[in-house]
Order: C-alpha cells, then sequence, then structure tokens
C-alpha cells in the first residue's frame, strides 16, 4: 500500500502564501506522477497539479498557472505545492494523489483557508 500525509495547510489572508508538502511511503517504487486536487464544500473534487517523478514535467489547472508551483525531492519522496498570490476561491481541503497499478491513492487532505 501508498502511504501519502500531507502538511502545511491553514489559514491565510488574500494575497499570501502558503506550502503545503505530501510525503509518500510504503510501496512506492512504482509511482510515476504525484499531484494535488482541492475540493470545496459542496464541490466535487477538483484537479490541480501533477508533477512525473523521473522527468520532473508539470501540469497545472488554468486557475492555478502562475500562481502554483509543484516540485518534488526524489530522495525525500516528497512533492510539495507552493501557492502564492492566494484567493478566497483556493479554499478548499487539498488532497496528495499517487496512482499506482490503476488505483489512485490520496492523502487524507490539509485544510486551506483564504480569507480576510
Amino acid at each position: 500500500q501508498v502511504q501519502l500525509v500531507e502538511s502545511g495547510g491553514g489559514l491565510v489572508q488574500p494575497g499570501g502564501s502558503l506550502r503545503l508538502s505530501c510525503a509518500a511511503s510504503g510501496s512506492i517504487s512504482g509511482i510515476k506522477g504525484m499531484g494535488w486536487y482541492r475540493q470545496a464544500p459542496g464541490k466535487q473534487r477538483e484537479f490541480v497539479a501533477q508533477i512525473l517523478i523521473s522527468e520532473g514535467r508539470t501540469t497545472y489547472t488554468d486557475s492555478v498557472k502562475g500562481r502554483f508551483a509543484i516540485s518534488r525531492d526524489n530522495a525525500k519522496n516528497t512533492v510539495t505545492l507552493q501557492m502564492n498570490s492566494l484567493k478566497p476561491e483556493d479554499t478548499a481541503v487539498y488532497y496528495c494523489y499517487a496512482p499506482l497499478d490503476g488505483r489512485i491513492n490520496w492523502g487524507q487532505g490539509t485544510q486551506v483557508t483564504v480569507s480576510s
């Protein structure tokens, strides 16, 4: 099994920054990519960003391009989401994910609240 643990969420004012981290453990040797989804109350889970573990190629949803940056530290089996210029509409629970063997593994989520 793959275990994913997120950290770094919290309350921040509009225009502020947060950095989320996802640490992977367990049977992780076959993971090719990792990324982040987010989900606001009453909304569907929304793709945010992903990164290929070996190549480092990144993908972002349009609403976060230029503000968010995903990166990875392969030695530590971690993926980081740097979030800048945060907006109230970024408020959500952010979930780390890692597909493996045809199944998506999810972290438990970390709350990000952007509010004045």
